[in-house]
């Protein structure tokens, strides 16, 4: 489950329905009833917080979002997209991440999540980020 306080239109989630699971994106939010719309594939949908995953933050959801990965000769990763950078201290450890962009630096951030990236990512270059290439 995520706390619907997390979510933003835009944010990329899982959606689960009748048992079956689909990744989507947040087209509009209802906050009297704390209900979340989301599109997928198949349709756009309200759900419940409790029928939503998060997304994890790894390299195969970085790739969707068009993120170039840099091996850096410490063993540590660097993705960028554009002017923005986040750095990971080992591949495949997304324990403990920071991210740049500009002047902006933020160190460790609580980001596990690929729409606690997209968060951010949108506080710090007032871009929403997407699936599409820079």
């Amino acid at each position: 489950m995520i706390p619907f306080n997390e979510l933003k239109i835009g944010d990329y989630v899982k959606c689960t329905f009748e048992g079956k699971q689909w990744e989507g994106e947040v087209t509009d939010l209802n906050h009297d009833e704390k209900q979340v719309c989301v599109l997928t594939e198949v349709q756009e949908f309200w759900y419940e917080p409790d029928a939503l995953e998060p997304l994890p933050l790894n390299d195969e959801q970085l790739q969707k979002l068009h993120f170039k990965k840099e091996m850096l000769p410490d063993n540590s990763v660097k993705y960028s997209k554009g002017a923005f950078r986040m750095l990971i201290p080992a591949e495949g450890d997304f324990s403990g991440i920071d991210l740049w962009y500009r002047e902006d630096r933020r160190y460790h951030p609580n980001v596990h999540y690929i729409h606690q990236l997209q968060n951010h990512y949108a506080d710090m270059t007032k871009i929403h980020l997407t699936t599409a290439p820079m």
